[in-house]
């Protein structure tokens, strides 16, 4: 009897600690300002837009009778860009505000996509790549910064991991219609589900959703700043002053970019050519994979708030590693599945910690220049990884492309660990100042 009531008494204990986490969960959610709520309504819709956008771009340029090196150099021109301008797009999204860069930001991405389906051509193709790379990154620049004011501090983790795994909720639903797409279109125009036709058609629904994605933007209210949040966009100065602090930040994310840029633009391909899969099937695995991930994302905070956002950043990047290696080199599908799902799930829940660990331990004044240049750390990689990543595909397979991806990754958390981990957290009203970072 007493063994009895032992496990009863551990189910509720086990079933009152799951309430209280779910409580904790819904008041930080509740909490979230009308600014905040109105972005999480346009980023969902976007969300939903980009997931057949990702889906099903590199399948267009492909139906046109380009190779995986030409893939390569649209993604080097993109994350070039991206690069080049994230610390000039600061100081704009700063000047303009941050609400008017999210809706050019994601409103020139769509216009790209547009004239991408209209005039299909290789210099098309570049140049829209540039413009969709200056849009991202003046939308990246923007979000950290916006969020940070339209938050508090209780509430921060939550939305930085919610926005983040409400996205990508949307995105798997994007990338499961998106598999169905070309076959459906195809039929209505009597074309090949694989033909340019049935691809141009689905990318033109695209579109149709970005535009609708900017209305809940265009509703935000953009409060006045205080004389302390108001960015002086001095990066230069700043980085003078913090060349210590700007490197344990900013390297861990321009070696993870080096390995990603490798292998991350190409998971479509990668299953098509590797496992033969159909473009339906890649939708519904892809929808599987942002839908784990956006679960991921949502259980960051809570994990964060529990053991520290770094400890979260260095145990799900980790772990992941492993299993990118299954995914590269199994030849069986169902070990690449799995471990295609899991890996997800690892390396990007830490996204969204490392973003607010990051906004926390600067001033104010500075997040949007420390934004900017995260954001061309995150793009460095992708600046070139990818062309080099193309090659390796047209002459050796996928081999190589995973190896290089693996290599930095284990870097990277190597350097997560030795900078930060241990280290003194903030605590209430220390924000942008506790982590000795220098």
């Amino acid at each position: 009897m007493s063994t009895k009531n032992n496990v009863n008494a551990s189910k509720a204990k086990a079933g009152g600690r799951v309430r209280s986490v779910l409580r904790t969960y819904l008041a930080r959610v509740k909490a979230f300002s009308p600014n905040a709520r109105k972005y999480l309504i346009g980023i969902m819709i976007y969300g939903a837009a980009i997931g057949i956008y990702q889906l099903l771009f590199n399948f267009y340029v492909l139906s046109l009778g380009y190779n995986e090196a030409v893939l390569g150099n649209l993604v080097t021109a993109r994350s070039a860009t991206t690069l080049i301008v994230a610390l000039p797009v600061g100081y704009l999204a700063d000047r303009i505000g941050k609400k008017l860069a999210l809706i050019i930001g994601q409103g020139a991405v769509g216009a790209a996509i547009l004239l991408m389906i209209l005039f299909p051509s290789l210099p098309m193709f570049l140049l829209m790549n540039i413009v969709i790379g200056f849009a991202q990154s003046l939308a990246a620049v923007a979000m950290g910064p916006f969020l940070m004011e339209n938050s508090g501090e209780l509430e921060r983790t939550y939305l930085f991991s919610f926005s983040s795994g409400l996205r990508m909720t949307a995105v798997s639903i994007g990338e499961w219609v998106g598999g169905f797409l070309p076959t459906w279109i195809g039929r209505s125009l009597n074309a090949m589900p694989t033909s340019a036709q049935a691809y141009s058609g689905a990318l033109a629904l695209v579109t149709l959703g970005v535009a609708f994605s900017l209305f809940p933007t265009f509703l935000i209210r953009q409060r006045k700043l205080t004389r302390s949040e108001r960015a002086s966009f001095a990066p230069l100065s700043y980085m003078r002053r913090n060349p210590g602090k700007l490197t344990r930040l900013i390297l861990p994310l321009l070696i993870t970019s080096v390995g990603a840029g490798m292998i991350m633009p190409f998971m479509n391909v990668f299953f098509r050519n590797v496992h033969k899969l159909s473009d339906a099937s890649i939708g519904i695995l892809f929808a599987w994979g942002s839908l784990a991930m956006g679960i991921g994302l949502l259980l960051a905070p809570f994990l964060a708030e529990r053991f520290g956002k770094i400890r979260v950043v260095v145990a799900s990047q980790g772990l992941s590693i492993p299993f990118l290696a299954l995914l590269g080199f199994s030849p069986l599908f169902p070990v690449a599945a799995v471990a295609y799902y899991v890996r997800l799930v690892l390396m990007n829940m830490s996204g969204p910690v490392y973003t607010t660990f990051t906004m926390e331990n600067v001033d104010p004044e500075s997040r949007a220049m420390v934004a900017s240049l995260s954001t061309m750390a995150s793009n460095f990689g992708w600046a070139f990884s990818p062309t080099l990543s193309g090659y390796f595909q047209v002459n050796y397979g996928f081999g190589p492309s995973f190896a290089v991806t693996i290599l930095f990754y284990i870097v990277s958390v190597v350097l997560y660990y030795v900078w930060f981990w241990g280290k003194k957290r903030p605590t209430a009203g220390e924000e942008g100042t506790a982590v000795p970072l220098v």
